[in-house]
């Protein structure tokens, strides 16, 4: 493809600062688009983020939105509002990228309501919301990219929670693609498997032992890493994918086949 093939557009990237949304904003920054990076709470890292982009001759901004709790969305979209003019000479956006989420290890005898409530709320309800808010800015031939999950198709009952909400991204997707079609929007998923990022630096880094049996769940032999996701995603940003949506695309290197 070609490197800026995204001139001229603005995307939204939620969850930017950090691990896969961070490849993601500085992927899609050096393919031409500027990028509202959106954080909720590490400004220094979104920062971070907007400068690496602007060194890789990128445009980009953050925003402050810290999604699961009522009013989120329209909270965020109102700071991109405040913010996207000087760097777009339209108005609006083309590329929603819902990234952002948490994640619950705990099976079904463990999860609390409380919890329950939260992944949800932070895993679904905020990008249904930050898509129906978006609409009146979202121009026609635009996209919707959800970052949904492998745990979505394969069972795993000790996160059981975290991956019912992602099965419930991607029927969002779906119908969000019927629904948008006609105005030439695509939606589509991406859902990695495991992933080289801070948050399973835990349990993963430093542990050959972990790292080799999560290489070893995947058919091409390897923790993903977030340009991996990144690209895929850079992929369905662009034009070449105008004639892929509602589709689920399995990022996960082949996990469980």
């Amino acid at each position: 493809m070609d490197g800026r093939m995204l001139e001229g557009k603005v995307a939204l990237v939620t969850g930017g600062s950090r691990g896969i949304g961070r490849a993601i904003a500085e992927r899609l920054g050096r393919d031409g688009a500027v990028v509202a990076v959106a954080y909720a709470r590490d400004q220094a890292a979104a920062d971070e983020v907007v400068e690496r982009i602007g060194k890789d001759g990128g445009r980009a901004f953050a925003i402050r939105a810290e999604l699961g709790r009522h009013g989120d969305a329209a909270a965020l979209w109102a700071a991109f509002d405040a913010r996207v003019q000087p760097h777009s000479l339209r108005p609006g956006v083309d590329i929603i990228v819902n990234n952002a989420g948490i994640g619950r290890s705990s099976d079904l005898a463990a999860l609390t309501e409380e919890q329950f409530d939260e992944v949800f709320a932070v895993n679904v309800r905020a990008p249904f919301f930050v898509v129906r808010h978006g609409l009146s800015r979202l121009r026609d031939g635009g996209r919707v990219i959800n970052i949904s999950s492998g745990a979505a198709r394969l069972a795993m009952p000790e996160i059981i929670a975290y991956a019912a909400t992602k099965g419930a991204l991607d029927t969002f997707t779906l119908n969000l693609a019927a629904q948008l079609g006609p105005r030439g929007i695509t939606a589509n998923s991406v859902a990695p498997g495991i992933v080289d990022t801070d948050i399973n630096a835990g349990w993963l880094r430093g542990n050959p032992e972990a790292e080799a049996h999560a290489a070893s769940l995947a058919a091409l032999g390897r923790v993903g890493q977030p340009e991996d996701i990144a690209g895929i995603v850079a992929f369905l940003a662009s034009d070449d994918a105008r004639w892929v949506t509602g589709r689920v695309i399995d990022a996960t290197g082949g996990a469980g086949l």
